[in-house]
């Protein structure tokens, strides 16, 4: 995707996010712009978060990695959306890290309704004929010792999005404008999973699962699954970025997040993946992470802004809660927010940190929290481990999470609220490119 496309998609996308009537409408083209933004910014090197990276060729460059698609699965009822095949790419790991393997479920939001599920028939997010067929690895999931010290020969794998329900949806099939929407998100878990397996994760001496956005709920909801799969004296964690979205009231004061994931829950009938959990509570609640963790036995880490920008755009400060879009210059840069909204900002911080409260108390857990406007820190080489990238107690995200996985050192590391963290390059939506 050229970077005069992003541009393009950026503008198009701030003026409808402005004027949508439907709020489910403009969640489907938030989550694709995500998509693409990220995709087109991995192909640019460190170009798209304000690094120094250039489009000529050099040995830094990322491996282009092929789209595999899942064997029979029609027959295996493990369909995207539109009913085409689920897919995932998988780069062999070498050296030390033969037997070594991390997962990465790719992010991309969620549908709430038939009009926005349909709608993503037509996206990488709904629909593997609209996937790219190579993939940049990068950040986490590069090959480049200098850019994942501690991942860079394991067998990776980038498992693609096409659910809409952070692979978790086990609902029936539903028709929309004459044509069938699939809701499949359990099945395609377990038929990635199955051909991994087959393909060596059986044989597996150390494991991570981890994901980013939609992916990184995603990975609190399947980690028990994933431990349950490998054997059980190998070391088996879960590492969630951007993941652990919060169940917070918008500034309007309604529970815009918690009425989407309602209608996200019913219709892929998500609930089943919760039976304790919704004999307690509206099954809704058991959607947040917050929830979830609570009942999560294997090791996690995780990862998340304080200001996390699609979190503050969505949940925080929705369309639909600032009609005279007086937040509008402020959530797509946190540098123009004025004191008062701020101070809003600085409770949306807080109340993360209340969340996890909690789970700091877990002796096996990991916590990287840092003060940046951003979202999704693993999948570029810029915040993941680079000389320039993000640090809380002078570590790299790279570092805190290696440190954890290996048991190097204990890592639960928050940062000091904005704007104390020079280290940090905040997004900056109203310009392209820029951090």
């Amino acid at each position: 995707m050229a970077m005069g496309d992003v541009h393009q998609l950026q503008l198009w996308w701030r003026r409808r996010w402005g004027t949508e009537r439907r709020a489910t409408v403009a969640w489907v083209f938030a989550a694709l712009f995500i998509v693409l933004f990220l995709a087109a910014g991995s192909r640019l090197g460190d170009t798209a978060l304000g690094g120094t990276g250039t489009l000529a060729r050099s040995s830094s460059d990322p491996a282009l990695v092929d789209l595999t698609l899942v064997r029979d699965a029609e027959e295996k009822g493990a369909v995207c959306l539109d009913g085409s095949p689920p897919g995932y790419h998988l780069q062999r790991g070498f050296g030390s890290g033969v037997d070594s393997w991390l997962v990465h479920l790719e992010g991309g939001g969620w549908c709430s309704s038939l009009e926005s599920c349909s709608l993503r028939k037509s996206t990488p997010v709904g629909s593997s004929h609209h996937m790219e067929r190579q993939v940049p690895f990068v950040g986490i999931l590069s090959n480049i010792p200098s850019q994942n010290p501690d991942f860079h020969n394991w067998n990776k794998v980038k498992v693609r999005y096409c659910d809409g329900a952070s692979y978790s949806g086990e609902g029936e099939s539903e028709t929309q404008d004459g044509t069938k929407l699939f809701f499949r998100g359990q099945r395609i878990w377990k038929a990635i999973m199955g051909e991994l397996l087959q393909k060596g994760l059986a044989n597996a001496k150390q494991a991570l699962l981890t994901g980013c956005s939609a992916g990184g709920l995603a990975t609190f909801i399947h980690c028990d699954e994933f431990r349950e799969l490998l054997p059980k004296e190998i070391t088996v964690k879960c590492f969630a970025d951007a993941g652990f979205f919060l169940n917070e009231k918008d500034i309007s004061g309604k529970s815009y997040i918690q009425s989407f994931y309602s209608n996200v829950v019913r219709l892929q009938d998500v609930g089943k993946k919760f039976p304790d959990c919704i004999s307690r509570m509206e099954p809704s609640q058991c959607f947040f992470a917050e929830e979830i963790i609570k009942n999560v036995k294997t090791p996690l880490f995780i990862l998340n802004p304080a200001y996390d920008s699609w979190q503050i755009q969505n949940i925080f400060v929705p369309a639909s809660s600032d009609p005279q879009q007086s937040w509008q210059r402020c959530k797509l840069n946190i540098h123009n927010c004025d004191s008062n909204q701020i101070k809003s900002l600085q409770g949306f911080r807080y109340a993360l940190l209340n969340a996890l409260s909690e789970f700091k108390k877990n002796n096996n857990g990991g916590m990287f929290i840092n003060s940046c406007f951003v979202h999704c820190q693993t999948i570029y080489n810029f915040t993941w481990h680079s000389s320039n990238s993000p640090r809380v107690n002078n570590k790299t995200l790279a570092e805190a999470v290696g440190d954890w996985y290996f048991g190097r050192a204990k890592v639960q590391e928050i940062d000091c609220a904005y704007p104390c963290n020079p280290t940090c390059h905040h997004l900056n939506l109203m310009q392209p490119y820029r951090m």
